[in-house]
């Protein structure tokens, strides 16, 4: 199947609040569970650590990052100003001290991350390429890198097959973006391409379960 380019940034009112109001507790908790393995797996973060969320939305994984680790400087971003518009209040509910930034991901030159994440922001890019080289522009020496996206089904059949199975009695705006999402998402091979073609082909593509993929790695 042909991917099929999906808008880059979610602005609309209604669309923001189906987003916030989802229950997407389950993957964002596993999100977290593979930024905690890959932590184990490569060795403790230092003492005061910078952590950037790229594609933040409404902040589901940026704030369970300020949990996770208090003691860091954690930064949402994203370029729609209604997703952070409900990712500060979340945060302030909370009581949590998160940092948002509402722009592009060209703007960041002056970070230093020592962990980069995203969760679903790839597929939604025109220029994937610009998820890689704005990771490796903000990373500091050793930084873990995880992003997680959907992968595309080889078919149309696969798709709907997909929706039924995952999403068959959503509202219909959430099931019209999760088609759009699998038919704008990327292939492991592309995503494999991509790397290779940015300098960072140490980092592993690795499929999960049957519509994520996981990009893991560390910058030197």
């Amino acid at each position: 199947m042909q991917r099929q380019p999906e808008p880059e940034l979610m602005e609309g009112r209604q669309q923001v609040q189906a987003y916030a109001a989802a229950d997407f507790g389950a993957g964002d908790a596993h999100t977290l569970g593979l930024l905690a393995g890959l932590i184990d797996r490569t060795g403790a973060l230092p003492p005061t650590p910078t952590l950037v969320d790229l594609g933040c939305g409404p902040g589901n994984i940026t704030l369970r990052l300020a949990k996770a680790f208090p003691e860091a400087r954690v930064i949402g971003v994203d370029g729609s100003s209604e997703m952070l518009a409900v990712a500060e209040h979340r945060a302030k509910a909370l009581a949590l001290n998160v940092e948002f930034r509402c722009c592009d991901l060209r703007s960041l030159d002056g970070l230093r991350a020592d962990l980069v994440s995203s969760n679903s922001l790839l597929h939604h890019l025109h220029q994937p390429d610009l998820l890689w080289r704005t990771t490796a522009v903000i990373a500091a020496p050793g930084c873990r890198v995880l992003h997680r996206d959907l992968r595309r089904p080889p078919t149309m059949d696969a798709l709907d097959q997909l929706q039924q199975r995952h999403l068959s009695d959503a509202p219909s705006l959430l099931i019209r973006d999760f088609r759009a999402s699998l038919a704008a998402a990327f292939e492991i091979q592309e995503v494999e391409d991509q790397l290779h073609e940015a300098g960072l082909g140490s980092w592993t593509v690795e499929p999960e379960d049957d519509r994520y993929l996981v990009v893991s790695g560390l910058v030197n």
